[in-house]
Order: structure tokens, then C-alpha cells, then sequence
């Protein structure tokens, strides 16, 4: 068993194309010997976004805190605040971003391939 504080993880850049103000931290994954899936912490700044985009996995998203919503293809936004969750289907074209004046923080559960 592992039982850690997020503030332990290095928080890295997302610099994929597409996205702006946005950090990532990988909380658990198979490197600490989870063998199913991945918890990310993700930080979006004022004004930040991640890239509109699409996979072959779902997200499981929980919000930990600030406002954001959550981008389809069409630009069509549901928002998502603290205690928010949603669920992302695989290949879904999708972005998530801040609309808030605080950062926009929440919890991204993915498989781990």
C-alpha cells in the first residue's frame, strides 16, 4: 500500500499543442505498481485550457476545486465546479477549461494500457 500527499509529485508542464496554463501530476500510475489504472491531478490556470482532442480511453473526472467546464466538439461547455464529476467516452472530442478567476483543479482517472 502507498498513502502520499499530492504535494510530494512533481507538477510538469503540459506542453502538447493545444493547451495553455495547465500542469500535470501523475499521483498513481504503474511505475508505483498499479496495474489498472492511472489518477492524474491536473491544474488549470486563469484563462488555461487543455487541447480540444480525442483517445480511445475514458476519463473519469472529478473536481477538486475552481469552475471550469468541459468543451465538446461544437463548443457546447457543461460546467463543472467543485464536487462536479463527469465522464468522458472513449473517442470523444474534448477540453477542458477554466472559466473561473482561481485555478481549476480536478482528478482524471484513466486504464492504464
Amino acid at each position: 500500500m502507498i498513502a502520499k500527499s499530492e504535494k510530494d509529485v512533481k507538477a510538469d508542464e503540459v506542453s502538447e499543442e493545444g493547451a495553455s496554463n495547465v500542469t500535470i501530476q501523475w499521483l498513481i500510475d504503474s511505475k508505483i505498481g498499479a496495474p489498472n489504472f492511472a489518477m492524474r491531478r491536473f491544474v488549470v490556470g486563469k484563462g488555461g485550457y487543455t487541447p480540444l482532442h480525442k483517445h480511445d480511453w475514458e476519463h473519469e473526472v472529478f473536481v477538486l476545486g475552481g469552475e471550469g467546464a468541459l468543451v465538446d466538439e461544437n463548443g457546447n461547455e457543461l460546467p463543472l465546479k467543485k464536487d462536479y464529476f463527469a465522464f468522458v467516452p472513449p473517442n470523444e472530442i474534448h477540453q477542458f477549461k477554466n472559466v473561473g478567476d482561481e485555478d481549476f483543479i480536478f482528478l482524471c482517472i484513466i486504464p492504464i494500457k
